[in-house]
């Protein structure tokens, strides 16, 4: 029975044709010190590499750790975790957030800069640069469990991140801004935030300091929302809260664990974010496994399923977890099957983040074959987002087969456009067998999704027909109509 449920939930998973895919590159752990230029590209090479064949469609690449720059900026030091030394360039000098744009697109994916808003040190940093943040003005920031925050409620830090972002927005073509789940610091038994004299100077009217702290966040996210839309309307902005918004004991509409809470610890109010439209994508960290005392996977997938509906909603995955604990309804296997019968079931699902990477790519529990082969077996669009624009593209022309030196290639060119969300960007190339029905629901008939404007034709002896369908895509793929071509193959 248990084989016959995986089986009729990998069917089920392999014909989504909008879904999210991501995983996460993450610098602060680390794992690119003392790599130098040539090292670091092998190595992100590698895993973009790996990623692509298990499907994924969009990177998470973390590019300031703690207000700092893995990338050329004229307003914060580059970052240790990329050099070994605040403010040292790299050398041979190159610009990772350029280049991974660069690989990122050329593999089909999307690439949405990752962004620390208001961590200024780690407590493994021990030497902040010159032209720091907390070195130019110290008073702005506090000491907290070793680390540094810049305090969400002075008004200038909201300035000072929003201006790094539209910095990074009007410099790079990145396709999303994401940022994690560091708003206030995460809770320390015995340690006080130091800021009950800047709520008595500046309260705005609020009685409670929890509530002025939400309010500060509140406001940052709003205006880091219409900072994003004044600068590139396209540029997707999503947030990765901790997984539990509210416990039921502290919200009758709060969810059945006992942890953590966005809303009273970290003073996040995500479901306001995610109903006011401040956010284009929410990504909860359900790192726990199903069964899981303080924290079920299965509850929380369920609540956010219920609550988040609003936004595409897009489950973070602990993969080493996953792959750590077994099946509740089959103990010879591990969680992965369960989790995706559970993203299938919940309908405002609409993808999955990987925690992190290198884990998926180092293989563990076999999670990257599973991906490969089944859960993310045919390509993927990313989900529709209306809010941002209805608008697409108009149809390709001239789409014929063309004989060249380099081969037998299908040719098309592209629309005309007045705007940005009329303008492809990239093409769906689909292809029907003789006789088979045209569907362009479904994503198993896709056979590329391209930034040029031709493909090489796996052209045999010219005795089979089939039919080649070409659609265009705008910058949050919105997909056009569809003009098809008879082709001898």
């Amino acid at each position: 029975m248990a084989a016959l449920l995986l089986l009729i939930a990998t069917a089920v998973q392999a014909q989504q044709k909008r879904e999210f895919r991501g995983a996460w590159i993450q610098c602060v752990n680390g794992q690119f010190l003392g790599m130098g230029t040539e090292q670091m590209q092998q190595t992100l090479s590698y895993q973009l590499d790996e990623l692509q064949k298990m499907g994924a469609n969009a990177i998470m690449f973390q590019v300031r750790p703690e207000c700092d720059a893995l990338y050329e900026s004229s307003i914060e030091p580059w970052s240790r975790f990329l050099t070994g030394r605040q403010g040292q360039p790299p050398s041979p000098y190159w610009d990772p957030l350029k280049w991974m744009i660069e690989q990122c697109h050329k593999r089909g994916m999307e690439l949405h800069a990752w962004i620390n808003p208001y961590r200024a040190k780690t407590k493994t940093t021990t030497e902040l640069a010159a032209n720091h943040i907390v070195s130019r003005y110290p008073m702005r920031s506090f000491a907290y469990d070793g680390q540094y925050i810049l305090n969400p409620g002075m008004a200038e830090n909201r300035e000072y991140i929003c201006n790094v972002v539209g910095d990074i927005l009007r410099r790079y073509d990145v396709d999303g801004l994401h940022i994690d789940d560091y708003f206030y610091p995460y809770p320390v038994a015995g340690e006080n935030i130091p800021d009950a004299e800047l709520f008595r100077q500046n309260s705005n009217g609020i009685a409670d300091i929890g509530d002025w702290r939400r309010y500060n966040v509140n406001r940052f996210v709003e205006q880091l929302h219409d900072t994003i839309v004044a600068v590139k309307p396209w540029v997707k902005f999503g947030v990765s809260p901790f997984g539990i918004y509210r416990n039921k004991k502290s919200d009758s509409n709060g969810s059945y664990t006992n942890g953590l809470q966005n809303y009273d610890d970290l003073y996040a109010d995500v479901l306001m974010w995610v109903n006011n439209g401040w956010i284009d994508y929410c990504v909860p960290q359900l790192y726990w496994q199903i069964g899981h005392n303080a924290a079920d996977y299965k509850e929380l997938i369920r609540w956010w399923n219920r609550n988040c509906g609003n936004r595409p909603l897009i489950i973070g995955e602990d993969v080493e977890r996953t792959v750590k604990f077994a099946d509740p309804y089959n103990a010879n296997t591990h969680q992965l099957a369960a989790k995706m019968r559970l993203h299938d079931e919940n309908r405002n699902v609409c993808g999955t983040m990987l925690w992190y990477a290198k884990a998926a790519v180092d293989n563990v529990g076999n999670y990257a074959t599973l991906l490969k082969n089944n859960y993310w077996r045919y390509p993927a669009l990313q989900p529709e987002m209306p809010f941002i624009s209805k608008r697409e593209p108009k149809k390709v022309k001239k789409l014929k087969p063309v004989w060249t030196s380099g081969g037998y290639m299908l040719f098309w060119t592209a629309p005309k456009a007045k705007s940005w969300d009329t303008e492809a960007v990239k093409y769906v190339v689909y292809r029907f067998e003789k006789g088979e029905k045209i569907n362009l629901n479904s994503s198993k008939n896709i056979v590329g999704i391209v930034q040029d404007e031709y493909m090489k034709l796996p052209y045999h002896d010219g005795k089979k027909k089939c039919t080649y369908v070409v659609t265009p895509l705008n910058r949050i793929d919105n997909e056009g109509k569809a003009v098809k071509a008879k082709i001898r193959l």
